[in-house]
Order: structure tokens, then sequence, then C-alpha cells
């Protein structure tokens, strides 16, 4: 076996690992802890913002897919390197990975914050390290083993949150009593306390700032490309119903968080959903959803570290990482990049040791974003490879290249806002910082890699 064959990864995964993994990276921290955020910004009316953010990632994902078609055995990077060349692949590649490490560290950090539910005396730091732990040893699995734990975990917390949906809507139409003020208060709740929109519609693009970090995750999918047979075949399939699916497990629970307990009354300590079984008198219920939540943030941590490690093995296979980190193991697991992940990852869980409570919002923007980014640059690779693809599409971007256009502006705008944000001013310069640092690193090496092969 050649060095090429036993660097390449394995094609184990299944159509279900994919969506389930994909939605394992969509649905965690930004909907059990980050929709206090967003419902405090907008209030009910949030869920208005969930369906437009959702629109733009119905475009992005379908250009993806397009492209998967023309060129089957290739990942989103390469789709990248094939429209704008080897610099902007390389300076997506390491965005992307800067990306899913903050999504990372955030999620472990979130899992940590939940079990203190249980543990309040437990420092943040120690039960963060644990969860990083346990996401290292199911990462070190086989593709298939890994699969089969992903599909299991993200189905878990899909099943909770249907079960939450039919909960409340049973509470709040009296047919389960759960006591006090919150009997049967219907859909009253919705309009009060200053209305849909309490702040006014300017409030739903504010939240846009929030729910993109919670969309990100859904081109997770875009990775699994070279893991996957008839990967071109699969994907058409998949995304439609992959993006119904995710803007329903948001607005759905939104609304019912919003009906059941005022908007304004949520706090940011503990995950919303947690805070409404309590405030309907449901509290033996409580400790269930936090165990659940518990294991679907960890999910949502294990597609990251996922993410994280394929796309540097994608680098380092093309040269614009150390060539270190294209190494497999048997088992057909990059595991020089695990190494590196699990390092950071462990650093990063850290970070509860210093400024507790500012440490979500501030990671939360990095990702988010680096989302906008990743996605813009999606959608115009799309718009430069459609013109001369080698072979014809057999699934065509509903709309292209007009849709190409709205999307890349709205997603321009939203990061326009981002700059603006006073409160995530830190964040985005770090995120600049690291972005110009990037294209100076690109500039260098393939300036030195051009002279040297000209010799």
């Amino acid at each position: 076996m050649s060095r090429e064959d036993r660097n390449k990864l394995q094609k184990r995964l299944q159509p279900r690992h994919i969506t389930l993994m994909a939605m394992g990276g969509v649905i965690g921290t930004g909907i059990f802890k980050g929709s206090a955020e967003t419902i405090g910004l907008a209030g009910p009316g949030v869920v208005i913002t969930y369906i437009l953010a959702g629109l733009l990632l119905l475009v992005v994902m379908g250009a993806m897919t397009e492209m998967a078609t023309v060129y089957p055995g290739r990942n989103m990077k390469d789709f990248v390197r094939e429209a704008f060349g080897e610099r902007t692949s390389f300076i997506l590649g390491w965005l992307y990975c800067f990306m899913w490490l903050a999504v990372c560290v955030i999620e472990i950090i979130a899992a940590g914050s939940f079990l203190q539910y249980w543990l309040p005396s437990v420092p943040l730091w120690i039960l963060s390290l644990a969860c990083a732990a346990l996401i290292i040893l199911i990462n070190l699995m086989s593709v298939n083993s890994f699969g089969e734990v992903e599909f299991w975990l993200a189905g878990i917390k899909i099943a909770m949150i249907v079960l939450f949906v039919i909960l409340g809507v049973l509470v709040l139409f009296g047919v389960i009593h759960g006591g006090g003020d919150a009997a049967a208060p219907g859909l009253s709740r919705l309009t009060e306390n200053g209305g849909f929109l309490p702040n006014g519609w300017t409030a739903i693009f504010s939240a846009l700032l929030v729910v993109t970090f919670s969309y990100g995750g859904s081109e997770l999918i875009g990775l699994t490309l070279t893991e996957t047979e008839n990967s071109h075949k699969i994907l058409p399939r998949l995304v439609g119903s992959f993006i119904l699916r995710v803007i329903l497990f948001y607005t759905l629970p939104i609304l019912v968080i919003c009906a059941l307990i005022p908007w304004n009354e949520l706090g940011g300590n503990s995950s919303p959903f947690v805070q409404v079984l309590n405030y309907t008198g449901l509290k033996g219920s409580a400790h269930v959803m936090n165990f659940i939540l518990v294991t679907a943030v960890l999910s949502a941590a294990n597609s990251g570290v996922y993410g994280a490690t394929r796309m540097l093995h994608a680098m380092a296979a093309a040269g614009e990482a150390p060539s270190k980190l294209a190494q497999v193991s048997k088992r057909g697991v990059p595991y020089q990049t695990l190494k590196l992940v699990s390092v950071l990852l462990i650093a990063g869980s850290l970070l509860g040791l210093f400024a507790q409570d500012q440490l979500f919002r501030v990671l939360m923007a990095v990702p988010g974003f680096v989302v906008l980014l990743v996605w813009m640059t999606f959608c115009l690779a799309q718009l430069k490879l459609r013109r001369n693809y080698p072979v014809k599409p057999t699934f065509r971007l509903w709309g292209a290249p007009y849709i190409n256009y709205v999307a890349v502006a709205c997603l321009g705008v939203i990061a326009v806002l981002f700059l603006f944000d006073e409160q995530n001013r830190l964040s985005i310069g770090v995120c600049l910082a690291f972005l110009i640092f990037l294209i100076i690193s690109s500039v260098v090496k393939f300036r030195r890699k051009n002279l040297y092969t000209k010799n």
C-alpha cells in the first residue's frame, strides 16, 4: 500500500450518519443556551430571524450540493480550491479550523455549565475538562463506530426537542397541568410584554448575529463527502429535508418557550429549556432535560472535533499544512490532527478559570463571524465554477445565479453588523487579526512555493 493510500480517509459513513452528524453540529449550544440571548434581543419574533437565516442556509447548502454532483469524491475545501486557487483554499481551511476549535470550546464549556446544575460546587473548568476527555476518546474510534456514536447522540437531542415541543403544547392548552401561574396560558404570552416584536423589527437583524452561529455547522456535510460512498448521489436527497428539520427544530421550541414563560423573564445562567420546565412546576422532568442537554452539547462538540480534524487532514494532504497531519491510523482516524485538536481542546476547557460570565458571549461571536465568511465563499465559488462545469450537474441550485447574489449581499450585511456591534469588538478583532495573519502567510508560503517550483 502506498503512502498516499495509507493517508486516505475510509469511506465508512452512511447517509444516516451524515444527516445526524450535520444536525449534531447545528443543534447544540446555539439553541439550548444561546436561545436565551436571541429571545432577549427580539422576543418571540426571533422565530422570524431563524427562518430568514434558514433560507440563507438553504442557498449555501444548495450551492454545495450542486458542486458535489459535478466534482464527485471532493469535499467543500476542494471546491474553493478549484474556484479560487490554493491561496484562498489555504485561508478558508485555516479559518474553518479556527471556527470549529472555538465551537468545540464553547460546547464543552456549555456541557460543564449544564453539569453544574447537579454539581454546583465543582469548578466549571474541571467539568469541562472531563467533557473534553470524553470527546477525545470518542474521536479515537473507527470512522464507522464514530458515525454510530454520533448518530445516537444526535438522535437523543432531536428526540428530546420533539418531546419538549409535545409536552409544551400539552401544558399550553391544559392537557397537562404543570402548576402555578403557568397552567394553560395558551398563546397569550406571545403577544404580551411588548408584543410579538417588543424591541421592534430591527431586533430581528440584531439577533442574526447569534443565529448564524447557531446554524453554523450545517456545512459539515461538505467535509463528509470524502468518507461517503456515492456522496454526489446521496447529498441532493438529504439537503431539502435537512434544512426543513433544522428550521423546525429551532422555531417550534422557541415558540413553546416564549408561550410558556414571559420572554423578558428568561435568565442566561441555565438553559431556557430547563428554566421552562422548572417554571411550569414539572421539576422532575427538568433533571431528565438537563441530562439530555449535556448529551446534546457533547454531540455538537463531537461534530466540531470531526470538522476540525478532517479539515486539517485535507489541508495537510494538499500541502497547506504540515504533511505529518495527513497520517491516518489503521481505523481510518487522522490521529495526528486529533492530537493537535485534543491539546487545544484541553487548553480551551481551562478557559473556565477566567471570566466565566463573559466567556460564552465572547467565544460565540468568533464562529458566528467566520461562518458568514465561509458561507459567502461557497456561494461565490459556485457562481464562478458553474460557468465552466466539466460535466452537467444532476442537481441545480434554485434561482442561480441571482439567488447567490442575494445571499452574498445578505451575509455581507450581517458581517458588517458584526463589525459594528460593541459587544463583539474583542471577538471580531481576534478574527480579523487572524484573517490578516493568514493572508500574509498565504502570500509568503505560495511565493516561496512558486520560486521553488521555477528553480
